[in-house]
């Protein structure tokens, strides 16, 4: 599968990529920037078997309770409660806690549309889960995918997400006009 991963995305698509995925984490949260297109998930599944890494997700519970559920765990999807009485960053620390290997991606965006600001609890996630952030850029104007060597949060917020930002600058998403 990995053989066919490789051709699709080297070959095929006639991508790149840029930096290694730090294999060695068990655990780590993996921001994706930008998220614009229903494209990126397609693109997030095929470039975890091009590294041949288990990259995991975390979806409303009801998604993993619909017929469709097995592909959602096939997938690398955890379930979570997202009802505005639960505490997501702290129940997805708490699936840090409860597994050996959990790499969880997500878009700070929160939405595939334009956005003016990333939300933030991707970065409150790693800080109680205590595990490294990597940025990983799906950059469709240069057709590559940009990996970063895992940043460990500093405690500064605003620092830590200037720096974030300026690795993706200039990346364009699948609707360019989304990128952030």
């Amino acid at each position: 599968m990995r053989g066919l991963a490789k051709f699709i995305y080297f070959k095929v698509l006639g991508w790149s990529l840029k930096g290694e995925f730090p294999s060695y984490l068990a655990k780590c949260v993996i921001i994706v920037v930008p998220h614009t297109s229903w494209w990126d998930f397609l693109l997030g599944l095929l470039i975890r078997k091009v590294w041949n890494e288990e990259i995991n997700y975390i979806g409303k519970k009801s998604l993993f309770d619909s017929p469709f559920g097995w592909f959602f765990r096939w997938t690398g999807g955890a379930p979570i409660d997202r009802s505005k009485n639960n505490d997501t960053v702290n129940v997805t620390a708490e699936i840090f806690r409860q597994r050996k290997k959990f790499r969880l991606a997500l878009s700070p965006e929160g939405t595939r549309k334009k956005v003016k600001q990333w939300k933030t609890g991707f970065y409150y996630i790693a800080k109680t889960a205590q595990v490294p952030i990597v940025l990983v850029a799906f950059d469709y104007g240069k057709k590559e995918i940009k990996i970063s060597e895992p940043h460990f949060i500093s405690g500064d917020r605003n620092t830590d997400f200037k720096d974030y930002k300026i690795f993706f600058k200039d990346v364009k998403g699948k609707v360019p006009e989304y990128s952030f």
